[in-house]
């Protein structure tokens, strides 16, 4: 699909060539026989400082540059047999601290991947997050995209539109006391109900498994309000790399780094 900005050819993103290549199927043999993630959640951050880097006019030619690499990204994932993916692509902290004309422009960029990436053979779309706040033809085109790929069962997307950590967990807990209130049960059960166990079965991402990797990029060291309570063991991994920059080699990087990793899931 065309994103409304030319993406970099091969030679001019941090200029590939035949040591490169090399390398990079060298990651993928050692990758090979290694352990690798179900399910990977990426934090796409940077795509706003690409933009004036590159002295182009607006934040949504970064934007745009983002979602096409996050395009390509899910690719990597599908070659390698990842399960899950979750793509951090608008927060409620968004909604309230970036410009309208920046929101309308990166919604609008939503939507177009959203409904690029639902052409794709066997791929599922999931939106996760809330609606409230989104403008309606964003709505719609998460709607559409999860409705055309419903019966897919290949690599999983989640696409955390109107995202918060918090507030996932808030609705968990209203969802648990009105299904409780509604089957007519006391506060006494209630407070019995109340495990781990049942919250995670309310949750945005219910059935689905914690991602085992999360990746950020630009070099932020923080969780910007993302998959609080699915992420309590999960491993994290940060790329010096703006978000239109990422190169398939830091991703196979950030699965060599999760693969000689000794999981120890709190302990």
């Amino acid at each position: 699909m065309d994103y409304g900005f030319p993406v970099p050819e091969r030679s001019e993103r941090g200029g590939r060539g035949l040591l490169y290549d090399l390398y990079q199927r060298r990651l993928r043999r050692r990758l090979s026989a290694a352990p690798l993630p179900r399910h990977v959640a990426m934090i796409i951050d940077g795509n706003r400082r690409w933009a004036r880097q590159k002295a182009l006019e607006t934040a949504a030619h970064g934007h745009r540059a983002g979602a096409a690499k996050m395009h390509e990204f899910l690719r990597w994932c599908d070659q390698l047999g990842i399960e899950v993916v979750t793509l951090y692509l608008l927060s409620t902290d968004n909604l309230r601290g970036r410009s309208q004309v920046e929101l309308d422009e990166l919604v609008g960029i939503i939507a177009d991947l959203a409904d690029d990436i639902s052409r794709e053979d066997a791929w599922r779309i999931q939106h996760v997050g809330s609606s409230g706040g989104l403008p309606e033809p964003l709505v719609a085109a998460l709607r559409d995209a999860e409705a055309r790929t419903a019966e897919h069962t290949g690599l999983h997307v989640n696409l955390a539109v109107g995202y918060g950590g918090r507030r996932e967990i808030a609705d968990a807990m209203r969802s648990i006391v009105q299904s409780h209130q509604s089957a007519g049960g006391t506060i006494e059960q209630l407070a019995t109900l109340l495990t781990p166990e049942t919250i995670a079965q309310h949750l945005y991402t219910q059935g689905q498994p914690d991602p085992d990797l999360i990746i950020r990029t630009s070099g932020e060291q923080r969780l910007s309000d993302f998959m609080l309570w699915q992420s309590a063991h999960s491993e994290f991994y940060f790329v010096e790399a703006l978000g239109p920059d990422l190169r398939e080699v830091d991703f196979l990087r950030a699965l060599r780094t999760y693969s000689s990793r000794e999981r120890r899931f709190g302990g």
